[in-house]
């Protein structure tokens, strides 16, 4: 649970009564929700989103388990390890709690979350010095059995029904490298001039190792049916 990493929220302090009696409570206005409200789920999520940026650890961790699920998954789907992914979860979390307030709306909570969360990722990729491979914008056709002058264009053999077990099978065992910036593509949709600003990389760099990750998928997905047969 996400609550054990941040501090409880302190109780109202209530006024005390002068008469002895009944101590003295502001009226709560309807439209408000209650820190109760949220703890029952019983709000939808921008509210929970406006109580969270004033502080309320419950609406929090209502935003939490909104999102935890898919935080996760891209996490996964990025470093390939569950460990890791399970421990960059809470990293990008815990920097949701100390940035909540800057979120404007400029864009959806979900895109804002997910590109903080995607930050969170490189930056623990760079600390363990991932390095890019650097490959020639040329590719060698007859070597990589199609033309390399088609990067980033969408992979018909890759589209369809597939089986999604072996789909995230043969990504999860890419090469770092390719991993990465087939998920930044072919799954979050970041275009080639982003993932190249994100991964301080050339355009040219980020479209040859996409196109190199797909042939990689493509030759693991066609074995996945042979193996499960042995087995």
């Amino acid at each position: 649970m996400v609550h054990s990493r941040f501090p409880a929220q302190p109780p109202d302090p209530t006024p005390a009564s002068l008469d002895g009696e009944s101590p003295l409570r502001a009226p709560t206005p309807v439209s408000a929700p209650t820190s109760r409200a949220v703890s029952r789920g019983s709000i939808g999520e921008a509210e929970a989103l406006a109580l969270a940026q004033a502080g309320d650890h419950h609406a929090f961790a209502q935003l939490y388990s909104l999102h935890k699920r898919r935080i996760y998954s891209l996490c996964l789907r990025m470093v390939g390890n569950m460990a890791e992914a399970e421990d960059l979860t809470q990293e990008a979390f815990l920097q949701l709690h100390r940035k909540i307030a800057t979120f404007r709306g400029d864009s959806a909570f979900s895109t804002w979350l997910h590109r903080l969360a995607i930050n969170v990722v490189l930056m623990h990729l760079r600390k363990k010095g991932l390095s890019l491979i650097s490959l020639d914008e040329a590719v060698d056709p007859a070597h990589e059995g199609g033309p390399g002058r088609g990067f980033g264009r969408p992979d018909l053999t890759l589209s369809g029904s597939i089986d999604r077990l072996a789909l995230e099978r043969a990504v999860a065992n890419l090469p770092a490298g390719y991993r990465l910036i087939f998920v930044l593509h072919d799954i979050e949709g970041y275009e080639h001039n982003e993932i190249a600003s994100m991964l301080e990389c050339s355009i040219g760099n980020s479209k040859s190792q996409l196109h190199k990750a797909r042939l990689k998928l493509r030759d693991a997905l066609r074995t996945f049916p042979r193996q499960e047969a042995r087995r």
